[in-house]
């Protein structure tokens, strides 16, 4: 599992600032190009990186399903998520992260799962889970990842841990397929 802090993330997304594209776009660009399709189970982000690849023309070629996963019961009745998984590591965590991600590859059949689980604040963490953690799961036909994303170095409110988690979220789909 890779760690990124929020300036380190800041640092990434300078490549679509600098191309002159938003990161969905570049995403929905090169997802088109390779002739590869995505679906998206969102948590902390609550349908954000949905919105952003359908903000985009002909994102219908590369995007088919995004299911906003607020609550456990539907991570485990719709994604897949192990309740066991749910009771002893918690929503947010690495190994709900990869299940929701493999849950929506499997559900859409989708070439990829991207999902996100976090906490978003402005209240809900705890010493162990800060406002700011986020978990980004990724599932494709090689295996699962996940990114641990820590945010709270450079946010302070929900908006900013959601934003930044769903640009985060696009850019690790964004490598991942450019590292196959």
């Amino acid at each position: 599992m890779e760690t990124m802090s929020g300036r380190e993330l800041y640092s990434h997304l300078r490549i679509f600032r600098d191309n002159r594209h938003t990161p969905a776009k570049a995403l929905v660009d090169l997802l088109k190009e390779k002739h590869i399709t995505i679906a998206t189970a969102e948590s902390c982000t609550g349908g954000m990186i949905s919105k952003q690849i359908t903000d985009i023309a002909g994102a219908s070629k590369v995007f088919g399903c995004g299911v906003c996963s607020y609550s456990n019961e539907i991570k485990e009745s719709i994604l897949g998520v192990e309740h066991e998984v749910l009771e002893q590591q918690g929503a947010v965590s690495m190994e709900t992260a990869i299940q929701m991600s493999a849950g929506v590859k499997k559900l859409s059949g989708a070439d990829i799962g991207l999902s996100t689980t976090g906490i978003a604040g402005p209240s809900g963490g705890s010493d162990d889970k800060p406002v700011g953690l986020v978990y980004i799961g990724y599932t494709d036909n090689r295996g699962n990842g996940c990114v641990r994303l820590e945010l709270w170095d450079v946010t302070i409110t929900r908006d900013e841990v959601r934003s930044l988690a769903a640009a985060a979220a696009i850019l690790v789909a964004y490598k991942s397929i450019l590292d196959k």
